[in-house]
């Protein structure tokens, strides 16, 4: 994977791999080695072949690790990859909520919490085609994981307390459809720093430039759009 795609969201990290024969390593360590390296072969397999076409052998290639191991540690692939969401998802989650803007007004909590969004993102271009792209091809559990993430994601990113006369579940899916299509637009088509079979998987500074504008979606429906293009268009 390219430039931290071997540290898949933060929690993926540390997944170099054992030497070969009796290494006298406790056996705890050696089964979170060999975890870690399997949810960072299913990152690598998915990012580069897309979900469907990701087999078991693509995985344990990545990882370097024996087919009969991988199935110590999952049942099948969507249970790897859906355990590898679940990592990404609450390394993106607890990022927006950690930046800074504690006591700040909510304009700038929204601000700093986007920014740290684009800033996970940008980081590795196959944790973000995995976080944002990739569960929806995948079905099933791992596409209803996306979609609790995303109504999490929007939760972050509202008043508090909301306004109570708007309907927050129409609103959320509007905000976080739009915020996720500009991701996806800039991942796919961008110059590439790394090429997928869906053409780039991205570069982070064409992602942080999409600030003002996911600012701008994430304020209009409660400031109106053009204090909201004001609010986003202001220094940080």
């Amino acid at each position: 994977m390219a430039d931290g795609g071997s540290q898949a969201a933060g929690a993926l990290v540390g997944s170099d791999r054992l030497p070969p024969g009796r290494h006298g390593l406790p056996r705890v360590f050696v089964a979170e080695n060999q975890r870690e390296r399997l949810l960072n072969g299913v990152v690598e397999a998915v990012a580069e072949r897309g979900y469907n076409a990701t087999t078991i052998a693509s995985i344990t290639a990545a990882a370097k690790i024996s087919r009969r191991t991988f199935y110590e540690y999952f049942e099948d692939k969507e249970d790897c990859f859906g355990a590898a969401y679940e990592m990404i998802e609450a390394h993106v989650l607890d990022s927006m909520l950690a930046a800074p803007g504690a006591g700040e007004p909510w304009p700038e909590r929204v601000r700093a919490r986007l920014a740290a969004l684009l800033d996970v993102l940008a980081r590795d271009a196959a944790v973000s085609r995995c976080f944002l792209i990739e569960p929806l091809a995948a079905g099933g559990e791992v596409a209803a994981r996306y979609r609790e993430a995303m109504q999490l994601l929007a939760a972050t990113l509202r008043p508090e307390p909301p306004p109570s006369e708007l309907d927050m579940e129409v609103r959320d899916q509007a905000l976080i459809g739009g915020i996720a299509t500009l991701i996806v637009r800039r991942l796919n088509f961008h110059v590439p720093v790394e090429r997928g079979p869906y053409g780039p998987l991205s570069t982070g500074t064409s992602l942080r430039a999409l600030l003002p504008d996911l600012v701008e979606l994430a304020l209009a429906p409660y400031l109106g759009r053009e204090e909201a293009k004001r609010q986003a268009a202001a220094a940080p």
